[in-house]
């Protein structure tokens, strides 16, 4: 298998990746990280193969990543591997996205809003993880990490819930809670929201905000400041997109945060990472 073209550049990504807040020298392991985790996705997502050669392209880049196998289409978990010196526990925060990844591959729905959550944990969390242990933080942060990388993660399902119905045929909204409504998931073809299908997207970012409370206390619990400007902020990221999201039709057009967004994210989250 070869390498595929990748479908976004870290400057493409909905939030920062490695940021200017976060300390030059752990940039390029940050990087390193990324283009492993955005191969894998590819794979995953890939229109040019079966369920079976997606599972089995993901599982060699599990064996790249623990040493036991090389090749021209595993270079990024090679360098991954070499950029964190083989360790462990961080090759284990790289293997626990494949999951999701494997998921992808072959299902393309969420039952209810645990399947959701259960998808979440490998799909987000591990990155929260992986930098929190690349800065050399308490793992009595992992718990608010996990509740916002898979608030981002639900904030990305519902700015693309469209364009994944389009392209990919996968559909990230609870099962139930589109049935509940009446609706089906034909419903995600349109090119605007009707009111069923609103009160399906406010009650996922109702469940979101839940999540964004439970991740509040990250910044303070994070020692490193550069780490803690970065966790506060990105917390306000979330809390800026949920609100958007629920002015906006994400079926209409993507809703995203613009630059004025971004400096009032600034600067509220700066305040309080210095504040924590």
């Amino acid at each position: 298998m070869s390498l595929p073209a990748a479908s976004k550049t870290a400057a493409q990504e909905n939030f920062p990746v490695a940021s200017l807040l976060l300390p030059k020298s752990k940039r390029a392991t940050i990087m390193a990280y990324y283009h492993f985790a955005r191969h894998a996705d590819d794979i995953g997502d890939s229109p040019s193969l079966t369920s079976e050669e997606k599972v089995a392209g993901l599982d060699a880049l599990d064996r790249a990543l623990r040493g036991t196998e090389s090749g021209p289409a595993l270079v990024l978990a090679e360098e991954y591997r070499r950029a964190v010196d083989g360790d462990a526990a961080m090759i284990e925060h790289a293997s626990q996205l494949l999951h999701a990844f494997r998921r992808d591959s072959v299902r393309d729905y969420c039952a209810d809003w645990a399947d959701l959550m259960e998808y979440c944990r490998y799909s987000a969390a591990p990155v929260g993880r992986f930098l929190l242990d690349l800065s050399g933080e308490s793992h009595d942060t992992f718990a608010p990490s996990d509740a916002l990388c898979a608030a981002l993660q639900v904030l990305n399902h519902v700015q693309d819930c469209g364009k994944d119905y389009h392209e990919l045929k996968r559909v990230y909204i609870p099962r139930d809670w589109l049935a509940a409504q009446g609706l089906s998931i034909e419903v995600l073809a349109g090119t605007s929201s009707p009111a069923a299908l609103r009160h399906v997207l406010d009650q996922m970012l109702d469940a979101t905000d839940g999540l964004i409370t439970l991740a509040q206390p990250l910044a303070g619990r994070v020692k490193d400041l550069r780490m803690r400007l970065q966790s506060a902020i990105t917390v306000r990221v979330a809390e800026r997109l949920s609100a958007k999201l629920r002015r906006g039709d994400p079926l209409a057009g993507r809703v995203k945060l613009g630059k004025l967004d971004y400096a009032g994210v600034f600067l509220v989250g700066l305040w309080r990472g210095l504040t924590a």
